[in-house]
């Protein structure tokens, strides 16, 4: 019984992968319309978060890290919406069928995201209960690489146009900038980041053409990579990571000012 079982949980799983790689997967960005996004914990290709009452309301555009959607970006989506933005949590690994990417973040690029966030953000600006002109971005770790590539001009393979009012990148990954910067933009990550180490986002930071547009860059001592989490430091995926109370209680403050400023009515 015991040797049938195992049989047909292998079976099961076989099964299970080659469904997976038949399904369609989408070529380019995700679409955004009625059928595709959905209510906080839908599981859809995006979920809406909204704060109370009829807007319109500034929006923010949430990117999740290399581990895919989880109850972390829900708990900031749920943040964002209670400080008065509509927010969508962005997808971008289930419709494309993957789980994670952790030490393999170019099995979807993050210019590819950055793509899907600037869709987003059109979906967002179409919406009667957003301030069009008034969409910024967030994201964490793969999700705050995507963001450093959503504010350059041209480094998410296409021309921006509409560019976000503001952008949060938490511990992203920070390569060699390629165009100008279009969007004022806050980088905050720990000196302890074993996986995303900030010499490169001051590196990024130093090199940008900030093109009358402006990088902040906090540090924090001894903060290691998911400061902002609710575990306390432990391995994964071969790297350390984990909860760091001050600095987290730091950022969350300094992304809440850092919006407001750019993203609320003066």
């Amino acid at each position: 019984m015991r040797d049938f079982k195992r049989l047909l949980s292998c079976l099961l799983a076989a099964l299970c992968a080659a469904c997976a790689q038949t399904m369609p997967q989408p070529s380019g960005p995700l679409a955004f319309n009625a059928a595709t996004v959905g209510s906080p914990g839908s599981r859809a290709t995006a979920e809406l978060y909204r704060p109370e009452g009829a807007g319109p309301f500034p929006a923010v555009v949430a990117l999740h890290g290399c581990d895919g959607v989880s109850p972390h970006y829900r708990t900031w989506a749920r943040r964002l919406a209670s400080w008065g933005y509509v927010v969508l949590l962005v997808d971008s690994f289930g419709p494309r069928n993957l789980r994670t990417v952790c030490n393999h973040g170019r099995d979807v690029p993050p210019e590819l995201r950055a793509q899907d966030a600037l869709a987003a953000a059109a979906y967002l600006r179409a919406r009667p209960d957003v301030v069009g002109s008034r969409i910024g971005v967030i994201g964490f770790s793969h999700g705050g690489w995507t963001v450093l590539k959503s504010v350059l001009a041209s480094d998410a393979g296409v021309e921006v146009t509409h560019p976000f009012a503001a952008a949060v990148a938490f511990y992203p990954g920070c390569e060699m900038p390629r165009s100008v910067l279009l969007t004022d933009t806050l980088i905050l990550i720990g000196d302890a980041d074993d996986w995303t180490p900030a010499a490169r986002c001051e590196r990024w930071r130093d090199i940008v053409m900030k093109h009358g547009h402006t990088v902040e860059m906090i540090v924090y001592r001894g903060a290691v990579h998911g400061f902002d989490t609710s575990r306390p430091p432990h391995a994964f995926a071969g790297h350390i990571v984990g909860q760091d109370p001050a600095a987290a209680e730091d950022a969350i403050a300094r992304t809440q000012t850092f919006f407001r400023q750019r993203l609320m009515a003066p």
